[in-house]
């Protein structure tokens, strides 16, 4: 029997809800059934709205999708303004004011406490500039991700950008995908680092050469069914197929609607590709994407290039993102920014943009890593650029530990998590940096904190993981986190070994202090962290270190998802102003 999800979805889905989203707006949140309200909510995903979490009734969170992460100076702007327009809420967030835009591990870009009123005004100023929430969520194809400098980049093997506009374009409104099992997320990767991350997508075109009537054609392997979500994390498997550039529309239209097809819409645990494949093999995945879905005969997988990824790859020679500065194909640079949890604030995000047209930059790019780029930056203005102000915020070289820290939106908007994250993660970083020395050549430490088991931060694949958890300290209960150690991608990926459980939230960083002692003390030469760890088995691991408390005081210890917003002066439930209308101003009861 079809989930309740997919009777929604079969009474109305797709384009058609954008009619829905503006009638609920022009008569105000009230509006909405509160019978129906759930079925709206799932709905409303498509075009990129979330509702916020309880106690925070009548807010939403909006994401606006960016193929492989890519802008102009003026989209990046527009984003500043409307979020410093709408995305204010009651409270300020304590590190980082009233008003923000996150960028996410998927190149996208969320603004919270939308409020539904004010939501086709803001998709008047997106789309003004070429930009949409369309399939930012939902279940259809999601954003897609890739290297922001394909084109670029000199280390690069062929220029995606192409191909990943005529995606978006084919795939974005297409009836024919509209109502997917569930998620689809798609990655293509260019260059030689392995930016796309093609491991833990559910489709990933890959680099490689394959030898074709005594010519070597540069072009893709596919991979199908990676994934992170819950404790079920899968690396996508080869399916032996390579494709030319020019094909790869038609083999991504076949595994999309095999997708769609065979997906499971009885159980939405399951409906995802990397439980077809489970079910399947690859072998079938192959055999019915060329007798149903593709007219050409598919090619066999030719030589891929996995050997030289560097990509959050954990290895001690290269630096594993794109923070820094970089020389372009064309002489000029593109410089890396490090944007701690990737959080800016609106008015910093509005600065970078003026900033990049100061330079005559044409192109932003936010990457996997939360971080930020500006593009074709001119030789002889570089210096002076990379003195700005603005970088003293975010760096090109900041410190390892500011550099490799990501978190998800936790407790404070999102009704999933378990603790509070971005703060938290900040406090970390900061504490870190001022009390731990960094083993000597590392250059970046991935630390990767996720409210809970959905791992929108991708714990699995960093040195260090932490998945939110709840414990028992000093009989009361608090926040904390399993701690998962030596994950990564590369050209032989891995997941993380969970080696402690519920530790504190307060005693995190005492463990990775002496964790990092450790590894200094008995790691062999220049041996990388994440070798370090692969090299010892899982009694050896729990020996490392120990859970501590220290100088380090953690605000956000008690239960945060208890309360109505983690950093409100009175945060209980029964204080929330919500359910509030345009500029958080009461709605009117029935009383």
């Amino acid at each position: 029997m079809p989930t309740k999800v997919e009777r929604w979805k079969d009474e109305a889905y797709g384009t058609e809800i954008r009619d829905h989203l503006e009638r609920f707006a022009s008569e105000g949140f009230q509006s909405i059934p509160e019978d129906e309200r759930d079925a709206w909510f799932e709905r409303f995903k498509w075009w990129g709205l979330y509702h916020q979490r309880k106690g925070q009734e009548s807010y939403f969170m909006l994401r606006i999708g960016t193929p492989m992460g890519r802008m102009t100076p003026e989209q990046l702007r527009t984003v500043g303004e409307v979020a410093r327009e709408y995305a204010t809420g009651p409270v300020d967030n304590p590190e980082f004011g009233e008003a923000y835009a996150d960028f996410t591990t998927r190149q996208s870009i969320q603004l919270h406490w939308i409020d539904i009123e004010d939501v086709p005004d803001i998709f008047e100023e997106l789309e003004s500039v070429g930009l949409s929430t369309m399939q930012a969520c939902g279940d259809s194809w999601r954003n897609i991700v890739g290297s922001p400098v394909a084109g670029r980049d000199a280390d690069e093997h062929v220029d995606v950008w192409p191909i990943v506009r005529d995606l978006h374009d084919r795939f974005k409104g297409n009836d024919l995908y509209t109502n997917l099992p569930r998620k689809w997320k798609v990655a293509v990767t260019g260059d030689y680092r392995g930016a796309g991350q093609g491991d833990i997508n559910d489709l990933a075109f890959e680099p490689a050469v394959k030898e074709l009537d005594g010519e070597s054609v540069e072009g893709f392997n596919v991979r199908v069914g990676g994934g992170l979500a819950r404790k079920e994390p899968r690396f996508a498997r080869d399916i032996d197929v390579f494709c030319r550039p020019e094909n790869v529309p038609a083999v991504a239209a076949g595994l999309s609607g095999l997708f769609r097809d065979y997906g499971d819409r009885e159980d939405r645990f399951n409906a995802r590709m990397k439980f077809l494949v489970d079910e399947w093999g690859p072998e079938k995945v192959r055999s019915v994407l060329q007798a149903k879905y593709v007219d050409d005969e598919l090619l066999t997988a030719g030589e891929d290039l996995r050997e030289g990824y560097d990509y959050n790859a954990g290895r001690a020679d290269a630096p594993g993102d794109y923070v820094g500065v970089y020389e372009q194909r064309d002489g000029q640079h593109f410089v890396g920014l490090s944007v701690l949890v990737g959080r800016m604030a609106a008015e910093d995000v509005i600065e970078l943009a003026d900033l990049a047209d100061a330079y005559d930059s044409s192109m932003i790019g936010l990457t996997q890593r939360q971080n930020v780029i500006v593009g074709d930056i001119a030789d002889e203005d570089l210096s002076e650029f990379l003195e700005e102000p603005l970088l003293e915020e975010y760096s090109p070289d900041p410190h390892p530990f500011m550099r490799g820290s990501i978190a998800c939106t936790g407790t404070e908007y999102c009704s999933l998590s378990i603790v509070e994250t971005k703060n938290r993660m900040v406090r970390y970083a900061r504490w870190l940096r001022d009390n731990v020395p960094v083993p000597e050549g590392v250059e970046d430490f991935h630390i990767h904190l996720s409210g809970c088991t959905a791992s929108c931060a991708q714990p699995q694949i960093a040195d260090i993981s932490l998945r939110g958890m709840k414990t028992r300290k000093d009989g009361d209960a608090v926040e904390a986190f399993d701690v998962g150690l030596g994950g990564g991608l590369g050209e032989n990926p891995r997941f993380a070994d969970w080696i402690e459980m519920r530790v504190p939230a307060d005693e995190v960083p005492g463990y990775i202090a002496n964790l990092l002692g450790t590894y200094e003390a008995e790691r062999e030469d220049s041996e990388s962290f994440r070798s370090f760890v692969a090299d010892r088995d899982e009694d050896e691991l729990a020996d490392l270190a120990e859970p501590e408390a220290t100088s380090y005081e953690d605000p956000y210890l008690a239960n945060t998802k208890m309360t109505w917003y983690p950093y409100a002066e009175d945060d209980s439930m029964s204080a929330s102003p919500a359910p509030t209308g345009p500029n958080d101003e009461p709605l009117p009861t029935d009383d």
